[in-house]
């Protein structure tokens, strides 16, 4: 609710209430994405992080186009994940140099597409190097690549982590020596390094210590460089709270943490481009999620809205994206948002499975059929991470308010 008001009791998304949006869209269940929220969190970095630092989007967080267009005029570049995604960034407009393209599995269509197109390559293997050099040859155009790392470190207390240890993400560090020379003698534009050791992390001195050895392992690197860095890609990382006694990562200390590097790195690395990268701290808290009650019944003492959305739509929401042991999600009843007599509910959705869980035995008002349910922190990984042909059930709808 940091992000949210209400007015008359009722939750406000982008100033309008669940029912009209309901009303406007034409159905329920639908999620909704508030650009004004996003452009806050822009801001936030703007205001507390260095000047030189250049702010990246990570489109797999939220492709939705209408989103991919607002944060394309928020940030300095995008990077995706598919030649899908690459597509959306390409028709927003930005410079293609400004694109960059991470993954393990790159199909060669998908390295000719970002070959033709100008994008940085994060180049994820020695065999995808070499497949992008024969390529590139083939249309007569000099690919812009990076090579992605894999660091001999990894972000403590990260909710998923992306590097350290053997991962299929990335060239391992003690690796990329050898590769930088093949990338020489292939001609290759080669700009610099993407290192990024995990993400969803609150805990600022874990992002402190893997800040200062991703700039320290770049350094080590750019040694064995054929030209000097252009381009330093440091990851992202910054969590955002999802769960009971989950507090807001202090900024501010990572931040100065940061100013320092940024100093350090001008001199060692001059004129290299440094950037961050996120993609969830951007826009998961700006989306809810909208479902609507149309049964209640109780069982052997409990009591269960069942909803017209759950698991097919919002994944990580019921448990089932990553979580060891279940927590909830943030909800409410949007129509009514407090009550002097709450009572604990299950929220669940149409599905015929018992992983279809919303929200367990949570304390909300009296809830009826035609309530609307809204699940917060759900801007990111929501409807693109989430099964929704499971059980061909209609599909939620999305909108950008």
């Amino acid at each position: 609710m940091k992000y949210f008001s209400t007015a008359d009791n009722q939750l406000l998304i982008g100033g309008q209430t669940a029912e009209r949006l309901a009303a406007r869209i034409g159905q329920t269940p639908f999620y909704a994405y508030d650009r004004s929220i996003m452009t806050q969190k822009v801001q936030e970095l703007r205001n507390l992080f260095p000047e030189q630092l250049h702010l990246h989007y990570a489109m797999k967080a939220n492709p939705m186009p209408a989103v991919v267009h607002h944060m394309a005029g928020l940030t300095e570049g995008i990077d995706v994940a598919s030649m899908a995604e690459m597509q959306v960034a390409l028709d927003t407009g930005i410079s293609p140099d400004t694109i960059s393209f991470a993954g393990p599995g790159k199909t060669d269509k998908e390295l000719t597409a970002a070959i033709a197109a100008g994008i940085m390559i994060n180049m994820e293997s020695e065999g995808e190097m070499e497949r992008i050099a024969v390529l590139a040859k083939t249309l007569q155009l000099t690919p812009i690549v990076s090579i992605r790392v894999n660091p001999d470190f990894e972000l403590k207390s990260s909710g998923m982590k992306m590097g350290g240890g053997p991962k299929a993400f990335g060239v391992d560090a003690e690796r990329v020596p050898a590769m930088l020379a093949r990338c020489a003698e292939l001609e290759l534009d080669f700009r610099g390094f993407h290192i990024f050791s995990g993400s969803q992390n609150l805990k600022a001195e874990s992002l402190i210590e893997a800040h200062t050895k991703t700039f320290e392992l770049a350094y080590r690197l750019a040694q064995a460089a054929p030209a000097p860095l252009q381009w330093l890609n440091i990851g992202g990382g910054l969590g955002i709270p999802y769960f009971p006694g989950e507090q807001y990562l202090p900024l501010d200390e990572v931040a100065a943490n940061l100013q320092v590097l940024m100093q350090e790195a001008a001199t060692r690395l001059p004129g290299a481009e440094i950037v961050m990268e996120l993609g969830r701290f951007f826009v998961g808290e700006s989306g809810v999620y909208i479902c609507r009650i149309t049964d209640i019944k109780e069982s052997r003492g409990e009591t269960f809205a069942v909803t017209d959305g759950g698991l097919h739509h919002h994944l990580s929401a019921s448990g089932n994206f990553g979580q060891i042991i279940r927590k909830n999600y943030p909800v409410c009843v949007a129509n009514r948002m407090t009550s002097d007599m709450p009572e604990k509910v299950n929220i669940v959705g149409p599905l015929c499975t018992p992983l279809d869980i919303i929200s367990d035995k949570t304390p909300l008002p009296p809830v009826s059929i035609g309530d609307y349910i809204a699940v917060f922190q759900s801007g990111a990984y929501g409807f693109t991470a989430s099964p929704r042909d499971f059980l061909s059930h209609p599909e939620p709808k999305q909108i950008l308010l």
